[in-house]
């Protein structure tokens, strides 16, 4: 889900917001002043870092000389309901309807004591404040063991675990048999990572979320409105941002919404975010609007910036950009005359500023080494290219702005905004959140992080293609790169064909062996269901998904149910993809999922059920030599691919230095040692940062190899043109011409000095 286009803190001076007055049609301010800007983030994202949107935003308001102030309501919803004072409240409530729990509740309620004496305590631990604390959390006598304890199992633990490891996973534990708790009793809407999400998912009319917003408020409601109450007094604003990026947002956001208006309607409230920009493009239920006063769609730079240039009657309100509000009872749309987008190099740096890094709480969640990344620990979010350079896939919603417009932001501004964002959080880890972040922008950046001496660790998500080739999987891990994410979707070339993915599942296999090779973990995005698809055809997926973690090229999956989607080209012409649309009907609210029959293909339940359990084995180890067809519950054809795919498929396309290729000469090792030995004759030493690699060589040929590596080896200053290109060398090379070159591409020496980090890109 994109993040540009949701909202993406300190109050400078003004503490008054300016009057509003009301004209047909018309909000403008009284004062000359601009307008005080608050942007939020409701519950919940995640806990261990902020959502990226109101960062980005925060940044480019406060460029452009606005007051803007940013909280994370969601941390501080879920702070204050992990604290011994609110925990005393809910054993209060809990115990008012003991008749009424569940069993796993009263055993909960009879350990109240124990549970009051160490929220505290192990919220500080999770938080990096008390890290002493983990080895009286792994003796096992510390924690209540709840139900969580009892499903998890010890023999997957890893052997390598550290202490504080084992630690932060048994205390996740501990906060996810609470939040069971509390959801199964005085809190239904909470969940760690996700909040009311049954409210917004597939919301077609917006009477769900009236009722829900008609009940009464919960513990969980009232410490979300405590806490928005405290920034609103703060800060003052005269203008609320709201971001929903997932429809376990917007239950949150309208409730923080419903509370503005009833206490605050001097308040103008703005809704925006990746739900926004996939739900909401055909709304004209007016009934939001009681709520919000306007709904901006995409990137929310140029809408956000109109919107208040707007307020200060600096623009007409036919001008705005993307925006829906409500006029005379009616919703209406405005997308004034066009306007050149805020491209990457306008957006700014992002700015984490309001955003307290050490309050939020590193889970652990998943054992599986790729998967903690999602929750464990803080990381840094930037963006390599807005959109996705290939935007052809099926399913994908290649026509809306945040998969369409594709622009890849320049090297050297990536790097300025990563040491910025360094220098303010003090933190080297960064997630970069594209869509697919293309491989030669990803090699620009990692020779410009060389080039500048900037050591981080990061992460991002990619397409399978062979332009991830094994050198530049090694370029990429030198630079800090540690795991990518990518979509297989299917591993069945059929279907991949079909959905104009633009891969094979031998090229995938491929490209997971050459991050693997780098050092790099590898997680992929798997579909069942699409349209067509056999059963047989989603055994087989499978089974190559097995061999892939069998082989180790795989460490992390997620499978989920194929659904079309109202913006996809699926969605927009199924009968040429073989489905047809029965629901939900539109109620003039959200507009996004789509229920759909295929007459050619069947995905029930039990398959899906099968699929996931499958790979929650593969992740913890388990389960890779069990025949795939034992894990559905029932019978279904036996896969075809041999179990020798993988080695034919590596075999199939191996990668030679052949000179007539464009690629250029890279080092990424340490400086090399000369040791004579006689006088025609030396000793090379070429070290890493593991290993030495010694060769010894004519005079000649260590004097050429020396300068080559001093001219590939990344120094600030030096663009891609000032590598050495390979058939330049060639054609240069002194001591016999191409000739002899061709012949030193064949021997060990070479294999030696390409294994010490001698690439070519």
């Amino acid at each position: 889900m994109p993040f540009f286009g949701s909202f993406r803190g300190r109050s400078p001076t003004a503490r008054h917001p300016a009057r509003w007055r009301f004209h047909p049609a018309l909000w403008y301010f009284s004062a000359v002043q601009s307008p005080r800007v608050l942007l939020l983030i409701p519950p919940l994202t995640q806990l261990n870092t902020p959502y990226p949107s109101t960062a980005y935003l925060t940044g480019f308001l406060r460029a452009r000389g606005y007051a803007v102030a940013q909280a994370d309501l969601g941390i501080e919803m879920a702070l204050g309901l992990f604290s011994q004072a609110a925990l005393t409240q809910a054993f209060e409530q809990i115990r008012a309807h003991q008749e009424e729990m569940p069993g796993e509740a009263a055993q909960m309620l009879a350990l109240e004591a124990v549970y009051l004496e160490t929220i505290e305590p192990v919220v500080s631990f999770l938080q990096g404040r008390d890290p002493a604390l983990a080895p009286r959390i792994c003796q096992g006598r510390f924690l209540p063991q709840g139900p969580r304890f009892a499903s998890a199992s010890a023999t997957t633990r890893p052997s390598t675990m550290s202490t504080t490891e084992l630690a932060k996973h048994l205390a996740t534990l501990y906060l996810e048999d609470l939040a069971d708790l509390l959801h199964a009793t005085i809190a239904p809407h909470f969940a760690l990572s996700r909040y009311a999400e049954h409210v917004g998912r597939s919301a077609s009319s917006f009477d769900g979320m009236a009722q829900a917003l008609a009940a009464p408020a919960g513990p969980a409601e009232a410490l979300l409105v405590e806490a928005l109450r405290q920034h609103v007094t703060a800060f003052m604003p005269s203008v609320v941002g709201l971001t929903v990026p997932f429809p376990g947002n917007l239950y949150g956001a309208f409730r923080m919404a419903q509370w503005l208006k009833q206490t605050r309607p001097d308040i103008r409230i703005v809704l925006g975010g990746g739900f926004a920009n996939t739900e909401l493009r055909r709304i004209h239920d007016s009934r939001l609007f009681d709520y919000v006063d306007f709904i901006t769609l995409d990137d929310g730079e140029r809408p956000l910036l109109c919107l208040l240039e707007f307020l200060m009657g600096q623009r007409e309100i036919s001008a705005l950009k993307r925006t829906f509000l409500r006029t005379e009872g009616r919703v209406v749309w405005h997308n004034g005359a066009p306007e050149p987008d805020i491209g990457m190099a306008e957006t700014g740096t992002p700015t984490y500023d309001g955003l307290p890094l050490t309050r939020y709480l590193s889970i652990l969640d998943s054992l599986n080494p790729m998967h903690r990344l999602w929750s464990d620990g803080h990381w840094n979010k930037l963006t390599v290219a807005h959109g996705c350079y290939w935007k052809q896939c099926t399913f994908c919603d290649v026509g809306l702005d945040y998969i369409g417009r594709y622009e890849a932001a320049p090297s050297e501004l990536l790097v300025d905004r990563v040491e910025t964002l360094i220098a303010e959080t003090g933190r080297r880890g960064f997630h970069f959140v594209d869509e697919a972040a293309p491989p030669a922008a990803l090699k620009a950046l990692a020779l410009a992080l060389l080039e500048r001496g900037v050591p981080i660790s990061w992460w991002g998500n990619i397409r399978f293609e062979e332009a991830f080739s094994p050198d530049l999987c090694r370029l990429l891990a030198a630079s800090g790169g540690i795991a990518v994410t990518a979509g297989l979707e299917a591993a069945s070339d059929r279907l991949l064909r079909d959905m104009k993915k633009g891969i094979t599942v031998d090229q995938t296999a491929r490209v997971c062996a050459a991050f693997r090779q780098a050092g790099m973990l590898v997680h992929a995005y798997l579909m069942y269901g699409l349209p067509g698809e056999t059963i047989a055809e989603t055994v087989e997926s499978l089974e190559r998904v097995r061999q892939l973690f069998e082989r180790d090229l795989l460490q992390s999956a997620f499978w989920h149910k194929f659904v079309a989607t109202a913006h996809s080209p699926i969605g927009l012409s199924p009968d040429t993809y073989g489905i047809r649309i029965v629901g939900p009907r539109f109620g003039g609210f959200a507009e996004n999922d789509l229920v759909h029959e295929d007459r050619r293909g069947a995905s029930p339940d039990w398959l899906g059920a099968g699929l996931r359990t499958a790979v929650l084995n593969y992740m913890e180890g388990t389960g890779l030599q069990t025949p795939v067809r034992r894990w559905f519950a029932r019978p279904v054809p036996r896969p075809k691919a041999t179990r020798r795919w993988i080695d034919r498929a590596l075999a199939a396309h191996v990668i030679g230095d052949d000179p007539l290729l464009e690629r250029r000469f890279v080092w990424i090792g340490g400086r090399p040692v000369v040791q004579p030995i006689s006088p025609d004759r030396r000793r090379l030493i070429l070290p890493t940062r593991t290993d030495d690699q010694t060769l010894t060589l004519r005079r000649e040929t260590v004097d050429w190899l020396v300068e080559l590596i001093r001219r590939a080896t990344p120094a600030h200053g030096r663009r891609d043109e000032g590598y050495p290109l390979l058939r330049t060398v060639r054609e240069d090379y002194p001591i016999g011409g191409p000739k002899k070159f061709d012949e030193l591409l064949r021997s060990k020496t070479w294999r030696n000095a390409r294994a010490a980090g001698l690439l070519l890109v």
